[in-house]
């Protein structure tokens, strides 16, 4: 399964690993579905776990950032995306769908209303966190 994944989901599997996301990344670990990502997805993903009040409130070190990082490279696949998209009320959000797009996903995975309204999105669904591990999980 070809998955884009929010920034906040990421974030959040990383900082509470037992939480309700935490398996996202397990199950990236094992290889059971394949992350697609650009240069803007890592880009806000690194921004946002080395703000500071996140590094501190989480106590989120330099290696578990490099770790989560090194992870997706691994496991993912990058996506250049091909088309410019305008389609989200957050316009942050227009690079999920451009990536989801251009790189074939087979769903995107995210809890912000901004982009589950648009669901399906050109034929991808976007699905929440709970689902996509339902999907998982077969």
């Amino acid at each position: 399964m070809r998955a884009v994944v929010d920034t906040n989901i990421l974030v959040r599997a990383l900082i509470r690993p037992q939480g309700t996301v935490g398996p996202i990344l397990l199950h990236l670990r094992r290889g059971d579905y394949t992350l697609l990502y650009s240069d803007a997805i890592l880009e806000e993903l690194v921004d946002v776990l080395n703000r500071p009040r996140i590094r501190d409130k989480y106590g989120l070190s330099e290696a578990d950032i490099r770790t989560v990082i090194a992870l997706i490279l691994l496991r993912g696949e990058y996506v250049a995306p091909h088309i410019t998209i305008h389609a989200c009320r957050d316009p942050h959000d227009d690079k999920f769908l451009e990536v989801a797009v251009s790189g074939q996903a087979d769903v995107i995975v995210s809890g912000d209303e901004d982009l589950r309204v648009l669901s399906p999105f050109r034929g991808i669904p976007v699905v929440s966190p709970r689902e996509f591990l339902a999907m998982l999980r077969g």
